[in-house]
């Protein structure tokens, strides 16, 4: 039988969801899906790269952005950590459980400091960061997916993915399907912050050829690791895939190896988290200052001494509104812990360019609401529990 938590919903938490993914589409479906997504998503970053200037009056004007959460999957990762060293002193049924509540506060204090980085720009280093350890902690996952399956256990694994009257009704079955073409649509959602990326880049050569290079180089590398991390994680662990190769306690041994896999994919969301949210608060800042030029709250900078680090700007608005944008962000994340059903929305609301692509995203995102809504059935606000 397909594991379960304490309060009875099916046991799919953390990132990454690929396995899962594939192990509800099947041995078909499930690469189709990736490679399709990796095209569309290709396709879609080319256009977005040409739009970075356009014509008319301002002949070569730039459009600097494009209007973008990871606390519920560092938190979770987090507790993992101590709950694997639990497991390795108790044995896999110690009865390990541990409160995510203390780890996204934690999480949402560290984005708050980081917050307040003046600029898209500044990111650079720590984006190089968390690409490296999503690349480290994705290794592990595969590296251990292939030692599972060199163990020889036999698992079920369909053309068709995890088949129905078996573990889950037909009806089950379906909305699995859509949720699950959500969670691969928002392994590919990167190109919501391709603009900001692109703005980044020397005007010479010209940015969108550049652009359109390293999408197509980017998409082809994160492809072939999804697919890696798809197909392996279905083959080690076949329709009892669970939600996070990491998190889900796929794996228990060895217990340190896991911990350093789970506090790689901590430093990777606490970048990625800035740069997906970056934008939206800059947003919203841009559109204040621009509505109340006059405002001194909004628009005058404070020098404010710093030990170490000399002389820091402070502007109050952007001090307030970062903190209050994590916290409410923080917050949400402590009321809705349903990392699968809100990961597999914000998947299905990713931009889509053709009718075909808007199905999708519409059924996908029906069925993350209803996967939410079961959720809330048997959840209690502010004690999520790994």
């Amino acid at each position: 039988m397909i594991e379960t938590d304490d309060d009875g919903p099916l046991k799919r938490t953390g990132v990454p969801s690929l396995a899962w993914a594939t192990s509800q589409l099947g041995w078909i479906a499930g690469p189709i899906s990736l490679i399709i997504f990796s095209i569309i998503t290709w396709f879609f970053s080319c256009l977005l790269a040409g739009c970075y200037r356009f014509s008319g009056p301002l002949l070569g004007s730039r459009n600097f952005t494009y209007t973008a959460a990871d606390t519920i999957t560092a938190s979770i990762s987090m507790g993992a950590i101590g709950r694997s060293k639990c497991f390795h002193k108790k044995g896999h049924n110690g009865g390990c459980h541990a409160s995510n509540n203390v780890y996204m506060i934690i999480f949402g204090n560290t984005q708050i400091i980081l917050s307040q980085t003046p600029n898209f720009h500044q990111l650079s280093g720590l984006s190089i960061v968390a690409a490296l350890m999503s690349f480290a902690y994705s290794s592990t996952g595969l590296g251990l997916s292939i030692a599972k399956i060199a163990g020889g256990k036999h698992v079920r694994t369909s053309l068709v993915g995890a088949t129905s009257g078996v573990d889950m009704r037909r009806a089950e079955k379906a909305w699995n399907i859509l949720q699950a073409l959500g969670d691969i649509a928002f392994a590919y959602s990167y190109s919501v912050v391709l603009t900001e990326i692109q703005d980044t880049l020397k005007s010479r050569p010209p940015e969108n050829k550049v652009m359109r290079k390293a999408s197509l180089v980017g998409v082809l590398i994160t492809t072939i690791f999804y697919i890696l991390c798809g197909t392996l994680g279905y083959a080690a662990f076949g329709d009892e895939a669970p939600g996070n190769l990491l998190t889900g306690f796929g794996f228990y041994e060895p217990f340190w190896l896991v911990d350093l896999a789970n506090m790689r994919i901590v430093v990777h969301l606490v970048g990625a988290y800035q740069v997906f949210s970056q934008p939206t608060v800059k947003l919203v800042e841009d559109w204040c200052n621009q509505k109340w030029p006059e405002s001194s709250f909004l628009t005058k900078e404070h020098s404010i001494g710093t030990p170490y680090c000399g002389v820091y700007q402070v502007n109050f608005f952007s001090l307030l509104w970062r903190t209050a944008y994590v916290t409410v962000t923080s917050m949400m994340a402590m009321i809705f812990p349903f990392f699968n059903s809100v990961l597999g929305f914000l998947g299905a609301i990713f931009p889509f360019r053709d009718l075909a692509c808007l199905l999708v995203s519409l059924v996908a995102a029906v069925a993350c609401i209803r996967g939410i809504v079961m959720d809330l059935h048997s959840f209690q606000p502010f004690k999520s529990v790994s």
